[in-house]
């Protein structure tokens, strides 16, 4: 990963902008940026996807949920949360918590779903903290329902 990785990926935050408009303005040929994002995306370093303010859609909320384990099986488990339905991310972290969860909810897909019809898919849950969030600064995420 080198600087101009980086500056091309830091440019591309605005997703719309061309690999033309990139080039001119880090110095390198388009064919160089259009390589490097190819590379990037094929290495799993970056995906170019769209992302929604889950605040601007009606009826839609994301919480944030922690979760304790009765397994150190962390990663394998880190894996099963991010396939449930609504997960947009399941991260093994330090702390209280074993992994962090966030989910993206709507009308017809809750919290009370998630807990009892999700969650209860995977075994050695011990407990579940859920953080419910009001408001969001910054926070854009896929759009999974």
């Amino acid at each position: 990963m080198d600087e101009t990785n980086l500056a091309i990926i830091r440019h591309l935050k605005n997703g719309r902008k061309s690999f033309r408009q990139i080039a001119k303005s880090l110095g390198v040929s388009e064919n160089t940026v259009r390589s490097r994002v190819n590379y990037l995306i094929a290495e799993g370093v970056l995906d170019i996807t769209g992302l929604v303010n889950p605040e601007k859609i009606p009826d839609h909320r994301t919480a944030i949920i922690g979760v304790k384990l009765s397994t150190m099986n962390l990663i394998e488990k880190a894996e099963e949360f991010s396939q449930l339905k609504g997960v947009i991310c399941a991260c093994v972290v330090t702390g209280r918590f074993d992994i962090i969860v966030v989910v993206l909810f709507n009308e017809e897909f809750r919290l009370l779903d998630f807990i009892s019809e999700e969650v209860s898919k995977i075994k050695e849950v011990q407990s579940v903290e859920t953080f419910v969030v009001y408001k969001g600064y910054n926070l854009m995420v896929p759009y999974l329902l």
